[in-house]
């Protein structure tokens, strides 16, 4: 096996215990099957690894997207890394470029953009500006744990309120509940949607895929909060896994009408690089009867692959099964009245912004 486990079972609270090879890196750890265990680790268990939170001198904050099948230019991400720890999650890689893994490192060792709001509003500020949407949690969930603490989506909130910004968020966190009153605010001049993922209302599985993550009842309280206040809110059944939750897609957009959602989307697994590796073990240790099952269905929508980058297709997949996903998730997104869509943000309250010198601008 490329790569090596944290311990013989998952750390508790954490999707995984793979720390894959990086695919940039020059060294690799692997574990060697030949050593015997001493007799006095069940003496001394180890311990589940902490979280730790290191310092992202970023000196910007706003990344741009061109992707023809990403409905956004703009995004935001406080933080690298993601303590929710999703074992399918396809931000996984982009550790690598870190020089970190993939599997435990991106779950365990989290980059803190502290500047975030100083350069969200010198980005807004700037001369020449013009105003389009900028999305929250393009890669990374701005509403991970440590947000609790750092506030740094909502800081970054209190500079879109004050220019008006019109801003998109995605999270499976109901901690988005939180912030309420700046989203209706911005909500009042058509600035804000929010996207709360609920791809199960299975407890139990939803647990041990995101480990961290809110549970999905909670994630749906958040919706109705976040509709009576007035705010556009939409549920993303993301990702469906052919033969795990798919069969829960009526019953998730249900729940979604239920809870005042306005619209409904959905996304396809897919598996880049070493998040496969990170997936399918996390098939093995707590779906093992449904491993190959669940990974034939999954090469059957990906052209034999478990992955496919083609735009178009990457989200929504190829083939007779997911052709059977779409169909389905139609046919209740219709019943249930979500095919519609939040209205279109708008651009033409915004204002722009003082800069986080204070200096103000002549003109």
């Amino acid at each position: 096996m490329n790569g090596s486990r944290h311990s013989g079972q998952t750390p508790k609270g954490r999707a995984t215990p793979l720390a894959p090879a990086n695919r940039f890196g020059e060294t690799q750890v692997v574990v060697d099957d030949s050593v015997e265990p001493s007799p006095f680790d069940e003496d001394f268990p180890e311990p589940s690894p902490r979280t730790t939170f290191l310092p992202d001198a970023s000196r910007s904050i706003v990344s741009e997207n061109d992707s023809p099948d990403i409905p956004f230019r703009y995004s935001i991400n406080p933080y690298r890394g993601c303590e929710h720890g999703c074992s399918y999650c396809y931000a996984r890689p982009t550790h690598e470029y870190l020089g970190l893994n993939a599997g435990l490192d991106f779950e365990t060792r989290i980059f803190v953009k502290e500047r975030a709001p100083e350069l969200f509003r010198d980005w807004l500020a700037r001369p020449g500006y013009e105003p389009a949407v900028v999305t929250f949690s393009g890669i990374t969930d701005c509403y991970q744990p440590i947000e609790r603490s750092r506030q740094l989506t909502r800081r970054c909130l209190e500079v879109a309120v004050e220019a008006r910004q019109p801003v998109g968020i995605v999270t499976k966190n109901a901690l988005v509940a939180r912030d309420v009153d700046l989203l209706a605010e911005l909500a009042r001049f058509d600035g804000a949607v929010v996207a709360l993922s609920v791809n199960s209302l299975d407890e139990r599985l939803s647990r041990s895929m995101e480990p961290r993550t809110s549970r999905p009842l909670a994630r749906l309280r958040a919706v109705r909060q976040l509709a009576d206040a007035g705010v556009p809110t939409m549920v993303m059944v993301a990702p469906i896994v052919p033969g795990l939750n798919d069969s829960e897609i009526p019953a998730v957009l249900e729940a979604a009408r239920d809870h005042g959602a306005v619209s409904a989307g959905y996304t396809l697994l897919r598996l880049p690089f070493a998040v496969k590796e990170v997936f399918l073990d996390w098939l093995d240790r707590n779906h093992p009867t449904l491993r190959s099952r669940v990974e034939g269905l999954v090469r059957s929508t990906r052209r034999g692959r478990l992955n496919n980058t083609d735009f178009g297709e990457r989200m929504r997949g190829h083939g007779e099964v997911a052709r059977q996903i779409e169909q389905t998730f139609r046919l209740f997104q219709r019943r249930f009245g979500l095919d519609g869509r939040p209205r279109d943000l708008s651009t033409k309250h915004f204002r722009p912004p003082t800069t986080s010198d204070g200096q103000l601008s002549l003109f």
